[in-house]
């Protein structure tokens, strides 16, 4: 750990003047600083008092969504005497994460470093830490099993690129694989990666996908507000586009002109994965007539902001995305088209909607398998491809309805990973109690 630590500081030491650029220039990189280099707040340290705390960690919004759930029903398993504490690493996921959850027991995850890591370790007193996917911190395991805390790593997996990186550094990976007490993978071809990886057979449980277990969105007035703009025309939602050569938000609107701005006259929705791209594709719309979801919210109830003429609606809001994709007729998942392994299929699923995804969706190839094998998702390779079979989705609903219904029959069959790992959770809180 000594060597760790020296080369973690020698990185940021020669990376310092970028980030000194960053967080002088940008917010989100000053945001939460304090936290992460070992600040407790204090009404984190006040929620666990009298309590046994639970430390869940979710990275940002897809991890967040997916734990939300786990969250409630771990309370319930647990009982008064525990309280769930919630910490994420991206300022959209902390934002989502106090939403959910309540700001007084959400935080910045501790840069890994001793002095941070301990700090939050000795105010929350956790009885295990939960890590949502396979966020692993080298530092954060050596302290937790330093102090007897379990750490769980819950809806694990592992993509090509970390399985390729982990066999190249098996000398490496094997101690960091050996450290969290339990794997709850989401399929037995990660549980297999795992163990190949260096994680101990006995400790490797598959419970599941819990992104099949999403929550229904949260109340918001966006989706009727776009179903209002729409009026009669079809709404086509393009969610979580990500940022690339050329970006996807310039391929999605590239497919939307082909043939669904005049042919099919179908409402476009652009949903960027990050704020910072909310600036950049509002220059790809400057020639389109187009509204935020921002003005919306911000124009308070029962304002009326005309929708004369809009063709394209920015939706630049956090969190709303879940829930405007239930006004869809077709949505595409972004992170797909340029290879960034995809974006969570399942939540426009949930409510019928057809999906359609790039070629890259390693970070979900389980779920892609299981909805390409019903016909319940089609997979396109370029701009041309998502024009044509959008039009033809739009063009047909027979054909979409089947589709939609063919994704959320997998998504209910699927479901009970949460469930599943609740009860693998309790059991080792309640082994290490006793």
């Amino acid at each position: 750990m000594l060597a760790y630590s020296a080369l973690l500081t020698l990185a940021l030491a020669l990376s310092s003047p970028w980030w000194l650029l960053r967080m002088a220039t940008t917010q989100r990189y000053r945001e939460g600083l304090r936290q992460r280099l070992g600040a407790v707040p204090w009404q984190l340290v006040l929620s666990v008092q009298g309590r046994r705390a639970v430390w869940v960690h979710a990275v940002s919004v897809g991890e967040v969504l997916a734990a939300s759930r786990l969250v409630g029903e771990l309370e319930a398993a647990l009982g008064d005497g525990y309280h769930v504490v919630i910490s994420t690493t991206t300022r959209t996921g902390q934002a989502l994460a106090r939403e959910l959850f309540g700001a007084n027991r959400v935080f910045y995850m501790p840069l890994d470093f001793a002095f941070s890591v301990r700090a939050y370790l000795r105010a929350v007193r956790p009885a295990a830490v939960v890590l949502m996917e396979s966020e692993l911190w080298p530092r954060m395991l050596h302290e937790c099993r330093r102090g007897g805390v379990p750490v769980v790593v819950a809806n694990a997996r592992m993509s090509d690129r970390s399985f390729a990186r982990a066999q190249r550094m098996q000398w490496i990976w094997g101690r960091i694989m050996r450290k969290p007490a339990l794997w709850l993978a989401q399929s037995e071809q990660d549980a297999l990666r795992l163990v190949i990886a260096g994680a101990r057979t006995e400790r490797v449980q598959v419970a599941g996908n819990m992104k099949y277990d999403i929550r229904a969105p949260k109340q918001s007035q966006v989706p009727e507000w776009i179903r209002t703009v729409a009026g009669e025309r079809a709404i086509f939602v393009a969610g979580s586009t990500v940022d690339g050569v050329p970006a996807e938000e310039e391929l999605v609107i590239a497919a939307w002109k082909d043939s669904l701005r005049g042919k099919i006259n179908a409402l476009l929705v652009v949903a960027p994965r990050h704020p910072e791209r909310f600036a950049p594709v509002e220059v790809l719309l400057r020639s389109i007539r187009y509204a935020k979801a921002s003005e919306r919210l911000g124009a308070g109830e029962g304002a009326e902001i005309s929708s004369l003429g809009i063709e394209v609606v920015l939706l630049d809001t956090i969190g709303d995305l879940a829930a405007v994709y239930g006004v869809a007729d077709v949505a595409f998942l972004g992170g797909s088209l340029v290879r960034k392994g995809g974006h969570n299929p399942l939540e426009p699923a949930q409510f019928g909607v057809p999906v359609v995804m790039g070629p890259s969706y390693e970070n979900f190839r389980d779920v892609v398998a299981k909805l390409k094998e019903v016909g319940g998702i089609r997979i396109v390779h370029d701009e041309v491809e998502l024009s044509n079979v959008v039009a033809d989705l739009l063009a047909d609903r027979e054909e979409a309805r089947t589709v939609g219904e063919a994704g959320r029959r997998v998504l209910e069959e699927q479901q009970g990973a949460t469930a599943r790992s609740v009860k693998a959770i309790v059991s080792l809180i309640s082994g290490e109690a006793a």
